[in-house]
């Protein structure tokens, strides 16, 4: 029975490279990564969202239990299931009653904006992990760019850079197959930052730290004025010295009280602000 499995997602790699997705897989720790994946395509956003929640028409069926992606679906709705039928069999010989496997649930859909659900795809089901895919859609100049993000944790007996890479391989071209039928535009590629010129011979570099000035001298104390004076056998008058005032202290400023902030309702802009707004072509 056809199903997720490590080979076929390493294979899908190689047809990654051709394809206008920019793709990034972070480590969140010692047993989490997020793989990341993102593409412009020039359907609109109603276009994309109709195609995403019909995962029957672009998800690929070497990525299911069954290997038809005709069984799967998806309800888009919160507690609603991505899920696949296990068509019965009925052949000489051999019947089974029909079955069926949930690879993730909704908990968020909201339309042409955004989808989060929550589930272990594949290989990770037989593991005590956490898997949240959010799929973001915002509108750009060049179309309707789609932010896909799977985030995993927990504990596993895989290796984690051999499983991360696998399900960034299977991740990567189901958006690599959504986009084809929307319309996928190729991006510039950021240019790299250009590299500091060396410094001349002879010359610090600018990141050098500059020798420190020396000291400046405390200056020479007044010569002391000269005493003033008095006639033979006469005694020096005896001057008063009136004791120094000690100097008041400043009074300390009790700082005001700021007013407790009022609470912030938070919009569906801030939910998906890491995905809607970061780094927008």
């Amino acid at each position: 029975m056809p199903k997720f499995r490590l080979s076929c997602a390493l294979a899908a790699l190689s047809l990654l490279s051709a394809a206008p997705v920019a793709a990034e897989v972070t480590g969140g720790g010692p047993d989490s990564f997020v793989s990341r994946h993102e593409v412009v395509v020039k359907a609109s956003p109603k276009e994309v969202w109709l195609a995403l929640i019909s995962p029957a028409t672009w998800w690929t069926s070497e990525h299911t239990w069954s290997g038809e992606a005709a069984n799967l679906t998806l309800t888009p709705q919160a507690g609603g299931c991505f899920c696949e039928k296990i068509p019965e069999v009925d052949e000489p010989g051999r019947f089974t009653l029909e079955g069926s496997v949930e690879h993730m649930r909704v908990i968020q859909a909201y339309p042409e904006r955004a989808l989060r659900m929550q589930g272990a795809l594949g290989p990770l089901q037989s593991e005590p992990v956490n898997g949240i895919l959010t799929i973001a859609i915002s509108e750009v100049e060049q179309g309707t760019r789609i932010v896909w993000e799977y985030n995993v944790g927990g504990p596993m007996r895989y290796e984690l850079p051999v499983i991360a890479r696998a399900v960034d391989g299977v991740m990567g071209l189901q958006i690599k197959s959504l986009a084809k039928g929307l319309g996928p535009v190729e991006m510039p590629k950021p240019e790299p930052e250009p590299e500091p010129e060396p410094a001349p011979e002879g010359e610090p570099a600018a990141d050098e730290a500059a020798p420190a000035p020396a000291p400046a001298k405390a200056p020479a104390a007044p010569a002391k004025a000269p005493a003033a004076a008095t006639a033979p056998g006469a005694k020096a008058p005896v001057v008063p010295v009136a004791p120094a005032k000690a100097a008041a202290k400043p009074a300390e400023q009790v700082p005001e009280k700021a007013p407790p902030p009022k609470a912030k309702i938070p919009t569906v802009d801030d939910v998906f602000s890491d995905l809607a707004d970061e780094d927008k072509p």
